[in-house]
């Protein structure tokens, strides 16, 4: 019998599909070439359910890979053989409770959904990673995914008081829970978070929520290039100013996406700041914001009421879309520097691109030293592909050298295995091995991925 098989005559039709589809074996990385192969899929419609197969598999020395909603940019979700297990089932909201700003939800509901059941209770989940839609919560926990607001209000795992997770050889825990203090024993709850099931699958997730703020207000600058821009950036940090976002856009970015930005806009390097608050509070941070941003800009435009303003942000949504549509494809990576390098970050994107005859750009979270630094690729021309993996390379080369990481919000994943070696002391790569090994004595959770 193969392993589907004897995975349908244990569980059923219901659960396991009949083939493996196509979608279940790539992430968001299919453009460069990423796509995995698998035995089977899986799709449980609760944590009891997930905690019977990941037994089973165990029993039979069958890998694990969970998948979410498939959003991923460093290939987590694409398997390496065995059992893909999908969450997207796990719908159920377990509870909400509005007044104590906080709600329980299964790992298969999306980052959207979260957001706006949080939103029609006057309250606000701050992560907003991108693709919402499709990303699934679960996953999110998984990669401690950011976004641009993650400036202000923390990454994913920041607002996560407890998960349930299903662990070797496939028992159902919970840690952590309804609280917001807990140091009975060591920080599992955390090792779980951004451990990209590696270490176990999250089922559920405990969220704590905040009052949604009064008004918001964004402020989009536009500069000379990228000495300007990051000046002025300096300036809205160096001011202790207290905005929720704080973005950039390089000039090629700028450029490939402008078409589609809600108001005439011209080229340069571009800073996006909002502030978030009381009305009050938001009009007077609008104000200093201006006064910071507009000292060099070649323009600045400060959008006015709720649509204009969804408006820009379902713009800076899409660039990474509008980057790649150019070629049909591109290979990005997510590297993080000290603030105070991100100038020579983004100068060194470009370089490393022309050195390996390939368009290039950067944008992302300028706050938290963040780049999104991309090379553009067609998708069927296999050299282009390699010579953008060897400037991805050097990407991560850089990352290390100017004292960063090599991923501030996508994780390792299979596109930077054996990264973690260059950033981390053999010492502390021995620890993080240690740790796999103890949730994971044979190895099966998400084989070759977060190493």
């Amino acid at each position: 019998m193969t392993l589907a098989s004897e995975l349908r005559a244990r569980f059923g039709e219901e659960l396991v599909l009949d083939g493996v589809p196509a979608e279940y074996l790539s992430d968001a990385t299919e453009a460069r070439g990423l796509r995995g192969h698998a035995d089977a899929v899986v799709l449980p419609r609760t944590a009891e359910q997930v905690a019977e197969v990941v037994a089973w598999c165990y029993e039979h020395d069958a890998p694990i890979t969970p998948r979410g909603g498939g959003t991923g940019f460093a290939g987590g979700a694409v398997p390496l053989g065995g059992v893909v297990l999908g969450l997207e089932r796990l719908r159920s909201v377990r509870s909400i409770d509005p007044l104590l700003w906080r709600m329980e939800v299964e790992a298969g509901v999306t980052t959207a959904d979260v957001r706006r059941l949080a939103r029609e209770n006057g309250l606000l989940f701050p992560p907003d990673p991108g693709a919402a839609e499709q990303s699934q919560i679960g996953g999110n926990v998984a990669t401690n995914a950011g976004g641009p607001h993650a400036f202000k209000y923390g990454v994913t795992g920041d607002w996560v008081t407890g998960v349930e997770a299903v662990v070797a050889p496939g028992e159902l825990v919970a840690v952590g829970g309804a609280i917001r203090k807990d140091v009975a024993g060591y920080d599992v709850k955390s090792l779980l978070i951004g451990s990209e099931g590696t270490l176990g699958i999250i089922t559920s997730a405990w969220l704590s929520l905040a009052p949604a703020p009064e008004a918001v207000a964004p402020v989009v600058s536009l500069h000379c290039g990228t000495a300007e821009g990051c000046e002025a950036l300096a300036r809205v940090l160096g001011s202790g100013l207290p905005v929720s976002a704080l973005e950039y856009l390089d000039a090629e970015t700028v450029r490939r996406s402008a078409d589609s930005f809600p108001v005439p806009l011209g080229a340069g390097f571009l800073v996006l700041t909002e502030v978030d608050g009381s009305a009050e509070e938001v009009a007077r941070l609008r104000e200093a914001v201006l006064e910071a941003v507009g000292e060099d800009a070649l323009s600045v435009w400060a959008p006015n009421g709720a649509a204009e303003i969804a408006a820009l942000w379902r713009w800076r949504d899409g660039v990474s879309l509008a980057v790649q549509a150019e070629r049909g494809g591109k290979v990005s990576e997510d590297i993080v520097v000290p603030f105070d390098r991100l100038a020579e970050a983004i100068e060194e994107t470009l370089a490393i691109g022309t050195r390996h005859d390939l368009a290039a750009c950067s944008w992302g979270h300028a706050g938290d030293g963040n780049l999104h630094s991309t090379f553009l690729i067609d998708p069927n021309d296999e050299q282009e592909r390699q010579r953008a993996e060897r400037a991805a390379d050097e990407l991560f080369e850089l990352a290390v050298r100017l004292g960063g990481s090599v991923s501030g919000e996508h994780g390792l994943g299979l596109v930077k295995s054996g990264r973690l070696a260059r950033q981390w002391a053999p010492a502390a790569v021995a620890l993080h091995g240690a740790v796999k090994s103890a949730f994971d004595p044979k190895g099966l959770f998400n084989p070759g991925k977060k190493q």
